[in-house]
């Protein structure tokens, strides 16, 4: 007789794509989330709790989206200006979206991008946030096994948005600290010859320009490598482009739409972007996602497919208006980018006089963290070692590189626009101190074990060199940490 255990018969009740652990969450990144959903961090409230270090969110030009929204009420069908619309906006909805709503995130898209290309509104396609629309492509351009080629580090998400209910397959492109992760011919190469050995089918290249996490942009050899190569496999390219207008400092911005312009002979039916409003305007509850194919085909498909997954009609009525604001639009642009490249300056900077290295970004909502010098031992094991330590006892959620697939053990990624600049510097202190306590830590441990081996006869016990470590004389009441 075989006897199945209870949440095994709920489990053959349901689907296997419902019950399998494609989604991801059980990873260091979700961990880090969970941990701060625990025990959240107030200025008073919570003093002690875990700061918010992990979520790619932008806050800081909240005062200027709130300061449209009252001086342009008749925006919104929800108030007593806009409620002669509600009849019209609140009863239709299309597979399309509203003419308005597209025409104005097309001409968005332009701004962000210096003006430097059009973009088509019968070509942008909505979904549900980013995390709809790359799971939309994926269905649009590949077969369960398939799958798409992702530089690495990469989000952690695209594991959840191309894979969990697709089954499509990521295969990393290794790039590594050597070169500073930046993306190679060699590697592509490599990465498609392995799964060519291997009889995957390589149905596209995935890339995520600024990145996420490194805070880079790509230049322009570097895209034009990455079209070349996909044009030369036959296979297309999806350009992640949700933080284009996150560029806070040379070198700009550039989008493969720049490069397929003005490259003779791409095949543009390759080509399609993920644009999104959740980064560039702080707006991820809204969860608008877009998707721009140069592909006729895989427009019509998308637009059907997008019917899962449609922007509210409220919410495209309002967002038509404030992004067809082109005074607006302009003054936001600007001083996001302002605010941005200040509050990364300030943070690393404060890093930089503990001795703690990023690497060199101008984008995002980020930067990569270097704590290779602070592992026991160069193992992603140390690394997740030093992590739970960040997390438990110095009460920060920043993001280990293993989670975003990293090949080098010791990068962290840390989001910097999420918080007010009182959290900001509480944050600071406390990585400070650590890193001022652990460098301790590690010199007297090193001198122990030097005694030790030479025998010496010391004056100063090791019992007192602990009591550097108790309350009264720990180096986190020193005035020089304090300071």
């Amino acid at each position: 007789m075989v006897v199945i255990s209870s949440n095994n018969q709920k489990q053959q009740l349901l689907s296997k794509i419902a019950t399998n652990d494609g989604h991801g969450e059980n990873s260091a990144y979700f961990d880090g989330w969970r941990a701060y959903a625990n025990d959240p961090f107030h200025q008073t409230e919570n003093p002690n709790g875990v700061i918010q270090m992990g979520l790619a969110e932008n806050q800081l030009c909240f005062d200027l989206i709130q300061e449209w929204v009252v001086n342009n009420p008749k925006a919104s069908i929800c108030t007593a200006d806009g409620a002669e619309d509600f009849k019209d906006v609140a009863i239709f909805q299309d597979y399309h979206g509203l003419p308005e709503f597209r025409q104005a995130v097309a001409r968005f898209m332009e701004k962000v991008r210096g003006d430097r290309v059009t973009y088509d509104p019968i070509r942008i396609l909505m979904s549900g946030g980013a995390t709809g629309a790359h799971e939309m492509l994926a269905f649009c351009l590949a077969d369960p096994g398939d799958a798409f080629l992702v530089p690495t580090p990469y989000y952690p998400g695209f594991d959840r948005d191309l894979r969990w209910r697709t089954g499509v397959q990521l295969l990393p492109v290794v790039c590594d600290s050597s070169n500073d992760f930046k993306v190679t011919r060699k590697a592509l190469e490599e990465a498609y010859e392995k799964a060519q050995d291997s009889n995957i089918k390589i149905k596209g290249l995935l890339i995520n320009n600024p990145s996420n996490p490194l805070g880079t942009v790509l230049d322009k050899d570097t895209l034009r490598d990455i079209v070349t190569f996909i044009n030369s496999k036959n296979i297309h390219l999806v350009c992640d482009e949700i933080y284009a207008a996150t560029v806070f400092d040379q070198p700009k911005f550039i989008s493969v739409s720049e490069i397929v312009e003005e490259m003779i002979g791409c095949n543009k039916d390759l080509i399609h972007i993920v644009y999104s409003l959740s980064k560039d305007l702080g707006f991820p509850g809204f969860r608008v996602g877009i998707v721009y194919s140069y592909n006729d085909t895989v427009v019509n498909i998308a637009r059907k497919m997008s019917s899962f997954g449609l922007v509210s009609t409220q919410t495209q009525h309002l967002l038509a208006s404030m992004l067809s604001d082109e005074f607006f639009i302009e003054k936001f642009i600007a001083e996001s980018s302002e605010r941005l490249g200040t509050r990364h300056g300030m943070f690393t900077k404060g890093l930089a006089q503990v001795g703690i290295s990023t690497l060199k970004s101008n984008a995002g909502l980020f930067f990569w963290m270097d704590l290779r010098r602070l592992l026991n031992e160069p193992t992603f094991d140390a690394e997740l070692e030093l992590w739970r330590i960040i997390i438990n006892e110095v009460k920060l959620n920043v993001s280990p590189g293993c989670s975003f697939h990293c090949s080098d053990p010791g990068w962290f990624r840390v989001c910097f626009a999420n918080m007010d600049d009182e959290t900001m510097r509480t944050a600071l202190r406390r990585i400070r101190n650590f890193v001022l306590t652990k460098g301790l830590n590690n010199k007297v441990a090193a001198f122990k074990k030097q005694c030790s081996r030479s025998k010496l006869q010391i004056s100063l016990s090791f019992r007192r060199l602990d009591d550097f470590n108790s309350p009264s004389h720990s180096p986190m009441n020193s005035p020089v940490v304090r300071t």
